[in-house]
């Protein structure tokens, strides 16, 4: 009755082919200074030009001329007099050039919120359904780099045997075939492990709908930022000051000051239009057929049917694994020729299970992570 058992479920477990994903992400170790210089590059790149922008409406200017102007009577009682030489200097500071300048260190720093949060969608759009397999295929690996050992080991014996006689031919092909599909199923793996090494990182632990809300409140802090500068531009509150003297004329205190206020009044216009800008820039992006939320959207979409396909596949060879981990321990006791043959097929049978097992179960906690609540 056990050797009929065993045989159903050896013939049930062929009829299963292994998995073998090429998707990729980078190596582990490797992964965390790839994001940051990933985005390092942009960020420096708009905070550098913020900056330079934010200089010029920060500091103050420094102004002068010189030239000659017409002072005081001419002989006669005429209007105009001998044109004097005048020299004045100083200096004028704009007091809304200081919110114009930290409004575009908002936008600055908005701008480089936004780029890391669409890099990193980016990159799970390229992996696509298979996001998270790079902790899979090392999970994987790590079983088969246990197992092939040993499964070589088996055959090496059982050619021993062929030899003196106490195995047959058919039993040594079917062991061998087994180590075939091992060994197969290694490189395979190590194969795609390569590749997920060329394409971009994707950090464990990151949510999709999490980033994806990141990037909208970023690009709509960018807007706010650039309506907020496009408004400020209808203001001048500036100081001015410094020295005046025209040249053989008498003054006590060759200075000056001004304080000048300026309002355009288009500014009365800005409020709808900008409000308009803001909303039609939210809806452009959210509607955008080949835009980052419609591929985030789809992506989800597939991974949730992943997700869910692959806790069921998990289940099915969990319970396999822990049917024939228990057959094992009752063959492991009997001696006779026919039980050891049999012995050593489920320990290649296991061996492939196992490496599928750590594989899914790696690939499910990381769609997990990324998921969140996997519920569509």
């Amino acid at each position: 009755m056990r050797k009929s058992l065993t045989c159903g479920v050896l013939l049930l477990l062929a009829a299963r082919t292994p998995v073998s994903w090429a998707q990729s992400t980078p190596e582990a170790t490797t992964l965390d200074a790839r994001l940051e210089e990933r985005s390092a590059g942009y960020c420096d790149w708009v905070q550098g030009m913020g900056d330079a922008e934010a200089a010029l409406e920060l500091a103050p200017e420094v102004f002068g001329s010189f030239g000659a102007v017409n002072t005081g009577e001419a002989e006669g009682g005429s209007a105009l007099g001998k044109p004097k030489l005048r020299v004045t200097a100083g200096l004028s500071y704009d007091f809304v050039g200081l919110y114009r300048g930290r409004t575009i260190h908002r936008r600055a720093a908005a701008e480089c919120r936004r780029y890391q949060a669409l890099s990193s969608l980016q990159a799970a759009v390229r992996q696509g359904s298979g996001l998270g397999e790079d902790s899979a295929l090392e999970a994987r690996a790590r079983v088969l780099q246990d197992a092939l050992p040993r499964a070589e080991a088996l055959v090496t014996a059982l050619r021993d045997d062929l030899k003196e006689g106490r195995a047959t031919l058919e039993e040594l092909n079917a062991v061998q075939v087994r180590l075939d599909h091992l060994r197969s199923l290694s490189t395979d793996t190590a194969l795609a492990r390569e590749r997920l090494a060329a394409r971009p990182a994707f950090a464990r632990g990151q949510r999709l709908e999490t980033l994806l809300e990141e990037l909208r409140a970023a690009d709509d802090a960018v807007e706010s930022a650039a309506g907020g500068l496009r408004r400020a531009r209808a203001w001048q509150l500036s100081v001015r000051g410094g020295y005046d003297e025209v040249f053989d004329v008498d003054q006590d205190v060759p200075l000056f000051g001004q304080v000048m206020l300026t309002y355009d009044l288009g500014h009365l216009w800005q409020g709808k239009a900008n409000a308009r800008a803001r909303d039609g820039r939210r809806r452009s992006t959210l509607h955008d057929v080949e835009g980052m939320n419609q591929q985030v959207s789809e992506l989800l979409v597939e991974l949730r049917s992943r997700h869910r396909t692959e806790e069921a596949r998990l289940r099915e060879v969990s319970a396999l694994v822990t049917d024939l981990e228990g057959q094992l321990r009752d063959v492991e006791a009997l001696q006779t020729r026919e039980i050891r043959r049999f012995r050593d097929y489920l320990l290649l049978e296991l061996a492939r299970l196992r490496a599928e097992q750590a594989y899914l179960t790696a690939h499910v906690e990381a769609l997990t992570s990324f998921l969140g609540n996997t519920a569509p």
